[in-house]
């Protein structure tokens, strides 16, 4: 290759460069516009124990730990310096949602419920209300075949009874372990 050619091969390279590097910015522009269009999907995070009204009207001034975690569940968060103190968190975010947070605290005396405190808890109905239920069709899906269906198929023939036959299990096993001298 000669020396002249070598140089405009360089050049026509360094062009290039030039030209796509001045290409970058547009680019750039066009992709933060195409990404502001796409978000990807973004699972929905449930994190503790969710606590409703009617699950709060049970706890009860006198009651044992063990009833309070039948009702509610084990507490998020109990600590060795707060023994008497187990606090139940609820967090959940959803895409496309204010993120919810709640807050229950149930407070002991000699192993029983003293006094709770809790944030404005929801109803079962509100808090079903307010996760994302799949779409359901229009037509609901029929789950038994009708009389008419079951015309267009042959009945089932019966297999003749498989005749049984013995099995005769050795008798004669090998020693589980080498023989010692």
């Amino acid at each position: 290759m000669s020396d002249f050619h070598r140089r405009s091969f360089h050049l026509t390279l360094l062009a290039l460069a030039v030209a796509g590097i001045a290409g970058c910015s547009s680019l750039n522009n066009a992709s933060t516009r195409m990404a502001a269009m796409v978000t990807p999907y973004k699972t929905d995070i449930v994190q503790g124990n969710v606590i409703t009204r009617e699950q709060m009207a049970l706890i009860k001034p006198g009651m044992q730990r063990a009833q309070v975690r039948d009702i509610l569940g084990t507490a998020l968060l109990v600590s060795i310096f707060h023994a008497d103190r187990w606090d139940y968190v609820f967090t959940i975010r959803q895409q496309g949602s204010q993120s919810q947070s709640r807050r229950v605290t149930v407070f002991f005396k000699d192993g029983v419920v003293e006094r709770s405190e809790a944030d404005d808890l929801p109803t079962e109905a509100e808090f079903v209300a307010t996760l994302k239920s799949p779409v359901q069709s229009k037509t609901p899906v029929p789950l038994e075949a009708s009389e008419e269906a079951l015309k267009k198929y042959p009945a089932p023939s019966r297999p003749a009874p498989a005749r049984a036959t013995a099995v005769i299990a050795p008798t004669d096993y090998p020693p589980l372990e080498a023989a010692r001298p």
